[in-house]
Formats: structure tokens, C-alpha cells, sequence
């Protein structure tokens, strides 16, 4: 399980026209595309396994794939990225600038919820506004900053109440979003889940009790159908989406199905369409005996240990370096999980946005060397066989997880004679932990919101909502600042780099590896998309006769 984090890519705006001229956006829809001569099965029903239990279906109080995986079918955004990470108009029907700075958009005509009340411009005002507003304590409050709306910072800082947020419609169906400066990838930014739009008129109908079956109104291809906590969420279509024509699944299943084996033994039970992962102990076999149901894509995504700064011994550059350096990330990468992970010695996987890093000087030193260096490192932090550093190692219940945090805490112990107490929590409890600060190092992961360095880097600036590392560096802010104020492509290259080689310097974090993703899918599940983002909309596939 991952966070997302959880999820967009886009066709990026060249930043000659985002500095120079008008820009207008009409475009196709993109859906469920059946090629001709496939015979489609009656029965088109879909389940896919989605990892854990999701902390809730309110857009506004979730951070993970686990949630977004599922918000994305009930709820759809001003735009929607499509299977080439091209953004395309979805509740929007087009859009224009003069300056970069004002978008107007328009809501396509005569769109609904799915109780039929109208969607407007208004309920896209008070969804941000609701993200926004440090009432929410929404863990992606500092989005609409990084986005650079306007007074989005202020706001945040408590400075400013979150009516002052740079969006208001100015009819039912014209929105006007207003940024403080030009931003090269606001489109694929405007496409995350945690900025589709929810009805006003239910969140006040219904309180704290809105997203309960019966109660939730939603705008995607499907609409909430039953919750069974800890055992499935069932949703259906629904026909007063704006492009329910397109849609061919009628109904979908998601499944909080934690243990990987339990995942593969019901994909080949028939349980399962869709697995979440493929456990590495068993990818070689699986590829052998499953062949192409084993899809595995590069995907945008760093695995991570976050480390507590605010609490001792981790306040301690040289421990939190020691630690980074004293873990074989070759081995994590090639012998725990064997599936094309490469080693991550930067936050940012390779060619995020068409940038590519340089790896720190310790990536071509010897494991041996690196070893040689934390031991004096954690030496002068005053820690050594005398006074040996012991910890604790938080991770979310998962196989994986495990195995991978076994082997992270035998080298730290072999190598330093560190101990590392490990730890499991389930997904929801391990959240809230991260985010009261009561942990010391845990298992993390970011998984690019949009194709772009600052995905990544944003999650550690200084009062970011998502940075609970609590990292704070005023060169790495400014790097991030100067990335951002760049015009020319090769400066914004060189501000990034700048930005991740404080990074790999500090260490708040251990970047152990970037992912590919691993997926078992039914050869008769048609429109399945390897995409680098691994957005799997339920809208774009359908059930092949079999």
C-alpha cells in the first residue's frame, strides 16, 4: 500500500506558450474503447483487489491509492488524464486563459449528480475551500498551495480565512481559478482525486455520515453501492454520469485484501480480476505458470523510511545518514524483490517530467565503504557497541513490508549492530500515528500525483501537509522556490537537482527503491491500461466473452 499518494500525469503546457499566450482547450472524451470483433460477456462484472481497508471516502480526509483507487470511480475531476498522461476535459468542457495566472473553465451543460441534482460551479468553490480549510485537517491541505492558487498559502498559514482561496464561480456553470503565478503542470495537478468535487448539498445534509451507502451522491462512472468494513465496497454504474455511454462495467468490487498470497490464491480461485500486487517470492512462478496475466509497467513511485526529526536521535543529520548509508539497496531491489525495482539513491524516479538526476558520491562507493562511513558517522553521534542506537521500525501489515524491513533491520544490525525493533500497524492506525508524530522510522512511499520532480520534493517542504518526516531545510525550500520561478527547462533541472542533493546530504528520509508495478489481471479483462501513474479506471475497461 502505498500513498499517493496515489495518482495523475499530463500533456505538459510549454512554458514559451504558458509566458506568452492565450491558451484554449477543447477536447475528445476518453472511455471505454472495445475494439471491433470482440464479443463482450453479459455479465460485465468486475473485482479488484485494493490492498487494505480504506480510511475513509471522503476525498478530502484520505492520502493513498487505497482510497483514490476507488474515488476515482465515483468521483470525476474538471479533468481526467487518459491512458497516453494526457490531460482531458471530464466535468469541464473547456477551458481558456489570457495570462496563465486566470483559467476559466465550463462545466459541461445539463451535468448531474448521481440523484440527479445538479452539479455546479459552486459545489467546486466549496469542495476546495473544504480541502483547504485547516478545520479539514485534510492531509492534503497543502495541494492547492503547491498549485499556487491564490492566497492558498496564506491561507494555510492561518493568515486568511479559506473564502479568500483564488476560485469562485461566476455563474453555475463558469468557474474561475486564479493562481499567484504561471505553473507549467497545473493541468495534470488538476486532475488529483483530492480535487473532484463533492455536493455541498449532502456534506450538509448528512454531517459525518455523508459517505455512507445511501447517503453518498457521487459524479463518476459508478456510484457507491454497499460497504461491508473489512470486507468488501461494492459500486455500480451510474447512469446519470456525463459519459455513461462510454462506460461498459456495470458493476465493481474492491476488496481490502492485505497478504499477497491471499491475493494470488483468490486471482486463481476466480475470486479476483484484478490483483493489487504480485508477492516477489512468487513473481518468477507466476511468470512462468500465468505467463502475459503478469503485467508488470514502470511506475512513478519511490518506497521510503521516514525518519522523525523532531525526535532524538533522529534530529541527528550524521544518525539519519548512517542509516541510509548502511543498507544494500541493490540487494532490497534485486534479491528481496526481484520484479525491475531499481535502486533509489534520489526521491525522484528517473525521468519524472523528462528530468533524470545524479545519483550522490556514496552510490559509487563499495557497500563496504558506505559501511565504513556510517560506523564513523554514528560514532561521533556518540553511539557504538557501548551505547548501541535501538529503535523502533513502523510498517503497515503487509507481507512485503515485512520481508522487506527483515532485511533492511539485519543490515543495520550486521552492519552498524544496530536494533531495530519492527513494528506493524494496520493502514489506518499507521496513518494516524505518522501523522500525531509518534513514530520514529516508518515504512512509506510516494506515488507521483502528476509527471513532474515536484510531486516528490513538495511532500518535504517546510509546513507541508504530507511532510511528517517534519523535515525543514531553507536551502531545500529556496532550490524548490528557484524550480519553480525558472523558465528555461535547464534551470528548473538544476534547482531540482540542487533540491535532491540536500536531500541525499540531510537524509529525512531513506529511499530504498523506485517501483514498477506488478499486477495479475484476467486475460479477460479488456482496456486494462499499464499506465506509469497506475491509474486503473473501472470506466475504461470491460469483460471479454470467456
Amino acid at each position: 500500500m502505498t500513498i499517493r499518494k496515489t495518482y495523475g500525469s499530463f500533456k505538459k503546457i510549454p512554458l514559451t506558450l504558458l509566458l506568452s499566450s492565450t491558451f484554449m482547450a477543447s477536447f475528445t472524451t476518453y472511455a471505454a474503447t472495445v475494439p471491433a470483433g470482440v464479443e463482450l460477456a453479459a455479465k460485465q462484472e468486475i473485482t479488484r483487489n485494493n490492498g487494505s481497508e480504506p480510511a475513509s471516502l471522503d476525498p478530502h480526509k484520505v492520502e493513498s491509492d487505497v482510497e483514490f483507487n476507488i474515488l476515482s470511480d465515483l468521483y470525476a475531476g474538471l479533468v481526467t488524464i487518459d491512458g497516453k498522461g494526457d490531460a482531458q476535459p471530464s466535468l469541464a468542457g473547456s477551458w481558456e486563459t489570457k495570462d496563465n495566472k486566470t483559467w476559466v473553465f465550463h462545466l459541461r451543460p445539463g451535468i448531474v449528480w448521481s440523484d440527479g441534482s445538479p452539479i455546479t460551479a459552486q459545489d467546486v468553490v466549496f469542495s476546495w475551500q473544504r480541502l483547504i480549510d485547516p478545520k479539514t485537517a485534510s492531509p492534503y491541505e497543502s495541494y492547492l498551495g503547491s498549485m499556487h492558487v491564490l492566497n492558498a498559502a496564506d491561507i494555510i498559514d492561518g493568515k486568511k480565512p479559506a473564502d479568500q482561496l483564488g476560485i469562485k464561480a461566476l455563474d453555475k456553470q463558469t468557474l474561475e481559478i486564479t493562481l499567484d503565478q504561471p505553473l507549467s503542470y497545473f493541468l495534470g495537478m488538476l486532475a488529483h482525486p483530492s480535487l473532484s468535487p463533492i455536493s455541498q448539498a449532502d456534506v450538509e445534509k448528512y454531517g459525518d455520515k455523508w459517505t455512507q451507502p445511501g447517503n453518498l451522491v457521487s459524479s463518476g462512472p459508478f456510484k457507491l453501492d454497499t460497504w461491508t468494513v473489512n470486507e468488501r465496497i461494492t459500486a455500480v454504474r451510474n447512469p446519470n454520469y456525463w459519459d455513461n455511454a462510454h462506460t461498459v462495467i456495470n458493476k465493481v468490487t474492491y476488496l481490502p485484501i492485505a497478504s499477497g498470497t491471499a491475493d494470488v490464491n483468490r486471482y486463481k480461485a476466480g475470486e479476483i480480476d484484478i490483483t493489487y500486487t504480485v508477492p516477489s517470492p512468487l513473481f518468477a512462478s507466476l511468470k512462468k505458470e500465468l505467463g502475459s496475466q503478469v503485467h508488470v509497467s514502470p511506475y512513478l513511485a519511490v518506497y521510503y523510511y521516514a525518519m522523525n526529526t523532531q525526535k532524538p536521535p533522529f534530529n541527528d543529520v550524521r544518525v539519519r545518514k548512517a542509516l541510509n548509508l548502511a543498507i544494500d539497496k541493490s540487494i532490497i531491489a534485486d534479491k528481496v524483490l526481484g520484479q525491475g525495482q531499481t535502486p533509489a539513491w534520489h526521491l525522484s524516479p528517473d525521468n519524472t517530467g523528462g528530468f533524470t538526476f545524479a545519483k550522490p558520491k556514496e552510490a559509487s562507493l563499495t557497500q563496504e565503504q558506505r559501511n565504513a562511513e556510517a560506523k564513523k558517522l554514528l560514532t561521533e553521534a556518540g553511539f557504538g557497541p557501548d551505547h548501541p542506537l535501538k529503535f523502533n521500525l513502523l510498517y503497515n501489515t503487509s507481507e512485503s513490508h515485512q520481508r522487506i524491513a527483515i532485511a533492511a533491520a539485519s543490515m543495520w544490525k550486521k552492519n552498524l549492530g544496530v536494533d531495530a525493533v519492527l513494528q506493524n500497524q494496520e493502514w489506518k492506525t499507521m496513518l494516524d500515528t505518522m501523522h500525531q508524530g509518534t513514530y520514529e522510522v516508518v515504512r512509506y512511499a510516494w506515488i507521483a500525483d502528476y509527471n513532474e520532480p515536484s510531486t516528490f520534493l513538495n511532500t518535504l517542504r517546510t509546513g507541508n501537509s504530507e511532510n511528517t518526516p517534519k523535515f525543514s531545510n531553507a536551502a531545500y525550500d529556496q532550490a524548490l522556490n528557484d524550480a519553480l520561478k525558472a523558465t528555461d527547462k535547464a534551470d528548473v533541472g538544476k534547482a531540482y537537482q540542487q533540491a535532491e542533493q540536500i536531500l541525499s546530504e540531510q537524509s529525512p528520509v531513506i529511499p530504498l527503491y523506485h517501483y514498477v508495478s506488478a499486477r495479475l489481471v484476467k486475460p479477460y479483462v479488456g482496456g486494462f491500461n499499464d499506465s506509469p501513474l497506475n491509474y486503473i479506471y473501472t470506466k475504461d475497461l470491460y469483460v471479454i466473452k470467456h
